[in-house]
């Protein structure tokens, strides 16, 4: 008889009660024992929900504070030293790694960030250094969290990330020591598994869907060897999602696992790699038919014929998510205000839960309804608009090309705007303080007109023009107050998307996004931004920057339909993002930035299809800029992704000026940007937004120093690595005080 099982569980909360406690913590308005009891009871409420779904097998340490990474690190003990010399309680050591600390006399920076494959979660990226000496943290949460679960008598299986994945994704300063880490760490997770009281152990091994060497697979092979030589009366799973395994499967087959969990959804390669090479009869198959990313209703049909196809392989199966259930939001309990005939479509973490226990036993009654529904979700599917599907396929080369050479564009802008050397800007957004929430919240409850809110926006408008122009920054924004998001905001104002009220999903530590969903063909009917953008120029003699998101982002970054192919609804939201460009330029704003923040998100796994995602989601950004003017100044942003084996791409993309993450990664990028010679003025930025704390003028001096050094004068320029919404309006005014002054310094010098 079938069981069912998921990867992990969201974990902020289904009101994000989890971000706010955590963040009451960090505001010391709560003490650390408040902060264990609220996360205790929150565990005890998902383990509670699944088992009343009837999940036969619950994953326990798929829970964090911040990051599972993380989590991992200090598992093994590998704190970097300038962690442990700050001499910090523990859950404010495990926190300053996360996110820095600045108090009491100490700073320290926080760990690098980068995106978790191809989703929008980040994840913490581990250091070890030369010396570091792996153990057992008895400390860690993970068993505490197994005594828990125990307590409750829940059916548990603990959830552990690989330390072949650890290792390929940690920063190791010396390389070459990777293999001597490996067997290292091979002696601690035995140590590991026999200190954990459970039956099953489930450990992440995500690495393997990507590209493996001979030389990978090998390495692999042996580690793994060594640890299930000893794993005792332990049931171990191997579990990947993201896609297949195709350089790995006979080998994975072939070790002693308990069971192996394959992705489905995202992997349908698996069961090709099944039928060719068969499934061990000794294995449990753990089959992952239920898409852990999407919020899409389960086509039971579809997983009923697959689960038939696995079956005729193996009879030992557990249905499980493709991957974690943390890139859903948590339950459509609370969505009371969405249409139902959209709501019956969807399928949060809750009801995925629900999915997987009904496709134990499918009973014929839930099938038909289960058909019905998606019937009705084809149909309003297929209500599109025939102007903009004709103007997509219409498109041609030109449509794509900004005719003005970058040289000849740069020439006349600097003649025009005399923009100064190492000029100093804002990504866009300035912190979302508690008046902006009170003002959007009495505008929903009716409490105050739309007028009134409009005159609120525009106070703020006035007062964070004001600000800029007295520390001197000479690029100026607009602050982003109108906007409760930088892609929900554009999903309320075009056609085809609607939105959730709680829809809310983990992007990092406390930071939640909820994505829009888009359901129907992409049209901008009115414009979205000119209005507040040209109030912003009307106030100051600066140039003020318009600010858009880019069609790619938009699309990553919502839940998306499944029936049209993904380039054309990129192209769609592209022509949507251009008339918006179009009206600004119209309006006399001279530069206008069009962020692409997770250009890279949807970057296939597989490097062999890497040339044609690039191909149509460059041309989708292109689309959105290449009828300007050529004295309009087109910036971008890029964050969080590893850009060097992209940068050629992003060369393409065409814009006058690009700004980049690069303030966690110690600017590891700059050499290869002055190797490549990239001719695109950019703005590597010089502090973390992530963090709360305050960079010195000094510190900030050295890094623009370094700037200066690498890359040609006129190319730099100075700014933030990412917009400021979510930090506090004191830090942030300190922060580009200091900025602003840094600049200044090194201008002088020059």
């Amino acid at each position: 008889m079938r069981k069912g099982t998921i990867v992990g569980y969201p974990r902020i909360g289904v009101n994000r009660e989890l971000k706010k406690v955590t963040e009451n913590y960090f505001k010391e308005k709560i003490s650390s024992d408040e902060l264990l009891n609220e996360a205790k009871a929150l565990r005890n409420e998902y383990w509670e929900t699944q088992e009343k779904s009837g999940i036969d097998l619950m994953p326990v340490n798929d829970f964090s504070f911040y990051d599972q990474m993380l989590d991992t690190a200090i598992l093994f003990n590998c704190i970097p030293k300038r962690y442990m010399q700050m001499e910090l309680p523990q859950i404010d050591e495990y926190f300053a790694m996360a996110r820095g600390y600045q108090k009491n006399g100490k700073d320290i920076k926080a760990l690098s960030m980068k995106k978790w494959f191809n989703t929008n979660y980040h994840y913490l990226v581990p250091e070890i250094e030369d010396d570091v000496e792996f153990c057992v943290n008895d400390n860690a949460q993970v068993f505490s969290l197994v005594k828990e679960a125990k307590a409750l008598g829940v059916n548990s299986k603990v959830v552990l990330i690989g330390f072949y994945t650890f290792l390929k994704l940690a920063k190791i300063q010396s390389p070459d020591n990777f293999e001597k880490y490996l067997f290292e760490l091979v002696a601690v997770y035995q140590e590991i598994i026999k200190k954990l009281d459970v039956e099953w152990i489930q450990i992440d091994e995500p690495i393997l869907v990507t590209d493996l060497c001979k030389e990978d697979v090998s390495l692999f092979v042996k580690a793994y060897k060594m640890l299930l030589a000893s794993k005792g009366n332990k049931k171990i799973l191997l579990q990947t999602y993201f896609g297949d395994v195709r350089d790995i499967y006979e080998e994975l087959i072939a070790l002693d696992f308990d069971g192996i969990g394959l992705d489905f959804a995202e992997g349908p390669k698996n069961l090709e790699l099944m039928e060719k090479y068969g499934f061990p009869s000794d294995k449990y198959l753990f089959a992952g038919v239920v898409n852990g990313k999407n919020i899409w209703v389960n086509d039971y049909k579809k997983s009923i014929e697959t689960l038939k196809a696995i079956e005729k392989l193996t009879d030992k199966v557990y249905i499980s998510t493709s991957c974690s259930l943390l890139h859903v939001p948590h339950t459509l309990r609370l969505e009371t205000e969405l249409p139902e005939i959209f709501k019956e479509s969807m399928a949060f973490a809750e009801e995925k839960l629900l999915e997987i226990t009904n496709l134990k036993d499918l009973p014929d009654k839930l099938l038909t309804k289960n058909q019905a529904i998606l019937a009705r979700k084809k149909i309003i599917e297929g209500t599109y608009n025939q102007e903009i599907r004709d103007e997509i396929d219409s498109l041609i080369e030109s449509d794509f090309i900004r005719v003005d050479k970058y040289d000849d564009r740069i020439k006349l802008q600097d003649e025009i705007y005399n923009i100064p050397y190492l000029p100093t800007t804002t990504i866009g957004s300035f912190p979302q303080t508690n008046d902006i929430k009170t003002l959007r919240a009495k505008l929903s409850t009716g409490e105050i007109s739309n007028v009134e809110y409009e005159n609120g926006i525009k106070k703020k408008i006035d007062e964070i023009i004001k600000f800029q122009e007295d520390i001197d920054i000479d690029i100026l924004v607009h602050g982003e107050y109108e906007r409760t998001d930088m892609v929900e905001y554009f999903g309320q104002q075009l056609d085809g998307f609607i939105r959730t009220k709680n829809g809310w999903v983990q992007s990092y530590g406390t930071r939640g996004v909820k994505p829009p969903v888009i359901f129907g063909d992409v049209k901008r009917e009115n414009s979205m931004t000119v209005k507040w953008i040209t109030y912003a120029q009307s106030k100051t003699d600066r140039l003020v920057k318009g600010m858009l998101t880019g069609p790619i982002t938009i699309m990553n970054w919502s839940f998306i339909r499944e029936d049209l192919p993904i380039q054309k609804i990129a192209y769609q939201i592209g022509l949507a993002i251009r008339a918006e460009v179009l009206d600004l330029e119209k309006a006399g704003i001279k530069i206008i930035q069009i962020d692409e923040a997770a250009l890279r998100e949807k970057l296939p796994i597989r490097h062999i299809e890497w040339e044609e995602y690039l191909d149509w989601a460059i041309k989708a950004f292109r689309l959105t800029h290449s009828k300007v003017k050529k004295e309009t100044q087109i910036h971008t942003h890029m964050c969080y992704s590893e850009f060097a084996d992209i940068l050629k791409a992003i060369e393409n993309m065409d814009t006058d000026v690009i700004t980049i993450e690069a303030a966690r990664s110690d600017f590891s990028l700059l050499d290869f940007i002055k190797e490549n010679n990239f001719k695109t003025q950019i703005g590597l930025g010089v502090y973390d937004i992530h963090s709360p704390r305050v960079p010195s003028v000094s510190e900030l001096t050295e890094l623009i120093d370094k700037l200066v050094e690498k890359l040609e004068l006129r190319n730099i320029w100075v700014n933030p690595d990412c917009g400021l919404k979510t930090r506090g309006m004191e830090e942030t005014k300190a922060s580009l005080i200091n900025m602003v002054k840094a600049a200044k310094q090194v201008r002088e010098t020059l």
